[in-house]
């Protein structure tokens, strides 16, 4: 960041549309980050404001109040308390949504009276005439004091007056406040107040005796003094009480002056559309067709690009077995990278399409919806509705999904969404899924339209789902723990998904999936390629062994290579880690490579198939490589001579991988959610044993 760049807070409500305005200002020069000491994405990225100033715009956790009420909105509170010269904010950027703008405006208020430039960006104007609202804009800057700019950001309408309005803002350098409330309330009770420390606005130092926030800038004595004015909690609950009520006085009074809602000339169809969406019957029925959509184009439409991209990792490792010189390096490469690297890739395009069908659903105003409709039978488990959001979260990832439970007031039910969000059926599995489904589950048509192997990924999500409803309630009845909490969801406006704002979210998404889950893969591929191809003096002496042999002396010479390479691989280290859990899992329907596979996916599911890429190109020293589904697919029970990943196995497994725990990051943010190793030790082994046993059954009911 170069030193005259202006610093730009995005501030805002969720829902007014304060992502699109970030990706029309910033383009393609984001950046993702956490908060320093909180596990929170933050998005960062250059504007160029004019031909000679630029900006670095920092987007902001969605809130209601700065006066934070969760981990996000009191992250917004610490950024804008900050007088650092590196860290605080040289303008904020608010944006409201034009039909909310009421409620919106408190938010506003708060921040103008941190006497910090505030620009207001007033969103979706395109949408002014059909609900029927009329804004005097040159009216509203006067009363309000600041620079108002009115904007599309989802059709880049406005975007350069916003430019313009923060270049205005930023050469004022001070604000005046709006309101001014806290002299209303007890003029000398603010006056001691503002003695303490005239570096800070009256309302910052407001702020920091009713949230206990205090920034770097506070000295210990300061502190003191500030913690002081909090001993009496009645009178700070009435200030507060009061300054909230004077506030929509004052907004009251602005609006009256420059804002109209005609309802005669609106043509709105929100609320015609809604009666449909959140029907009590038919509601339910329109969910679960955009599911059945969402699986069957899961499987259609990424069927050729995942052929393409499995046929073209098998022929480049033939490619670099045939033409790279022998040796461990060779191998390394054959062997271990490039499998490991084909076991993520593949799976990018079910990934994205996944990604793709979330992003819309949000970008319409449809996943509110669904929040709203699954409120109703939440309830009946014993869940609050706010719980609703971390369990669809949970379908893409089940790290921001725990963290997504801050929003929850609730302990008891915060705890109880935490510790089911697991059986969700998450982005990880997703992978596992796939192969084994393409394995066990004919690709034929159901009722003449409907794919099979999609109804079986669907049944999946809805076995993932149901669990965690009744672990929920479970949990619900046997947890000791009392506490109270209230349900409110905001229902957006519809519109048109932005293709520019999905394809942020599916490429950012994608990249977090590939890069994350890729470092773990590719490492674990490169360790399992060493565990496989070193071993004691069993694994030393396999060839000498076979050869020697009676028994195989009849083989051909490509049949005598493929023994010694099984017999090496069995009795290789990792090979010894498989045998010594099998006894275990046979009764499954696994063997000992099944169970190599198994203890690396604990450190992520995804793992699973990379393992077994790995170690099918280990075994296979044939000239011909084949594709890890070719391979998975010859693979035979030496016991009954059947295939290894037949229906019974691979159902075994795929009810194994719906129920268990694997996934090492999970437990981390559990760990650090809960502050307590108790619950994710819980998680673990409770998810792992339910996991074993539906397995067991399954697959001795099947075979």
């Amino acid at each position: 960041m170069a030193k005259n760049d202006i610093k730009v807070a995005l501030i805002g409500n969720p829902n007014t549309g304060k992502t699109s305005l970030f990706n029309q200002l910033t383009g393609l020069t984001q950046k993702v980050g956490n908060y320093p000491g909180v596990t929170v994405d933050k998005k960062k990225g250059t504007c160029k404001l004019s031909t000679t100033q630029n900006a670095v715009i920092t987007d902001l956790p969605g809130t209601y109040s700065i006066n934070p009420t969760s981990i996000d909105e009191s992250i917004v509170l610490k950024t804008l308390l900050k007088k650092d010269i590196k860290e605080s904010p040289d303008v904020i950027l608010v944006v409201a949504d034009v039909e909310n703008l009421k409620r919106n405006l408190l938010l506003f208020s708060q921040i103008k009276d941190l006497e910090i430039p505030t620009v207001l960006a007033i969103n979706m104007v395109d949408q002014m005439s059909r609900k029927g609202i009329s804004i005097d804009l040159t009216a509203l800057k006067e009363e309000l004091k600041t620079e108002v700019v009115l904007i599309s950001a989802r059709k880049n309408q406005g975007i350069k007056n916003v430019k313009d309005a923060i270049i205005k803002c930023h050469v004022a350098a001070k604000a005046s406040p709006m309101c001014d409330a806290n002299y209303k309330i007890d003029p000398e009770y603010f006056d001691k107040l503002k003695a303490i420390n005239p570096n800070f606005s009256l309302y910052e130092l407001w702020l920091m005796v009713t949230q206990k926030n205090f920034p770097a800038e506070i000295s210990k004595k300061e502190k003191e003094q500030l913690l002081s004015f909090n001993k009496d909690v009645s009178r700070l609950k009435k200030y507060q009480h009061k300054e909230t009520i004077y506030r929509y006085q004052e907004i009251n009074k602005v609006l009256k002056k420059t804002y109209i809602v005609d309802k005669s000339k609106a043509t709105d169809l929100r609320s015609k559309l809604d009666k449909v969406f959140t029907h009590r019957i038919f509601g339910y029925f329109i969910f679960l067709a955009v599911l059945l959509l969402i699986f069957q184009s899961i499987f259609d439409w990424s069927s050729l690009p995942m052929d393409l991209i499995d046929t073209t990792f098998a022929e480049l490792s033939d490619f670099a077995r045939n033409n790279l010189p022998m040796g461990i390096l060779s191998d390394l490469i054959v062997e271990g990278i490039i499998p490991g690297i084909g076991g993520v890739i593949i799976f990018i395009p079910q990934i994205a399409i996944l990604f793709l069908f979330i992003a819309v659903l949000e970008e319409t105003g449809y996943m509110s919806r669904v929040v709203f409709l699954m409120d109703k039978i939440m309830r009946r488990f014993g869940m609050n509705g706010k719980s609703i959001i971390p369990l669809i979260s949970g379908t893409a990832c089940a790290i921001p999904a725990i963290m997504a439970t801050r929003t929850i007031s609730s302990w008891k039910e915060r705890l109880i969404t935490i510790l089911v969000v697991p059986f969700t059926t998450c982005s990880a599995r997703l992978p596992v899924y796939a192969i084994l489904i393409s394995l066990i589950i004919p690709n034929t048509k159901i009722f003449g339209f409907y794919n099979l192997q999609a109804f079986t990924l669907l049944m999946l999500y809805a076995l993932g789902f149901v669990t965690a409803i009744l672990a929920a309630y479970i949990l619900q009845k046997t947890l000791k723990i009392k506490s109270n909490s209230f349900f409110v969801v905001e229902m957006p406006n519809y519109k048109l998904p932005s293709i520019k704002n999905v394809a942020f979210d599916v490429l950012e998404k994608t990249k977090a999936f590939v890069f994350g889950a890729g470092k773990i893969i590719l490492a674990l591929s490169v360790v399992l390629w060493f565990l496989a191809s070193n071993g004691p003096k069993s694994y030393k002496n396999a060839a000498e062994n076979v050869t020697n042999n009676i028994e195989n002396s009849q083989l051909s010479a490509t049949e005598l290579q493929q023994k010694i390479g099984s017999v090496k691989l069995e009795n290789s280290y990792i090979g010894i880690m498989g045998k010594s859990i099998e006894p275990a899992i046979k009764p499954l329907g696994y063997d000992w490579k099944v169970g190599i596979a198994l203890i690396t996916s604990f450190a992520a599911r995804e793992v699973f198939v990379g393992t077994l890429a790995t170690i099918y190109s280990v075994e296979a020293d044939d000239e011909n490589t084949t594709t890890i589904k070719e391979k998975m697919r010859s693979e035979i029970n030496p016991e009954t001579g059947k295939q290894r990943f037949n229906f019974p196995a691979g159902m075994s497994l795929l009810v194994f991988y719906a129920f268990a725990m694997q996934c090492m990051a999970t437990l981390a943010i559990v760990k650090r959610e809960t502050k307590t190793w108790k619950w994710p030790l819980i998680q673990l082994f409770g998810m792992t044993g339910l996991a074993y046993i539906c397995s067991l059954i399954v697959y001795q009911i099947l075979s």
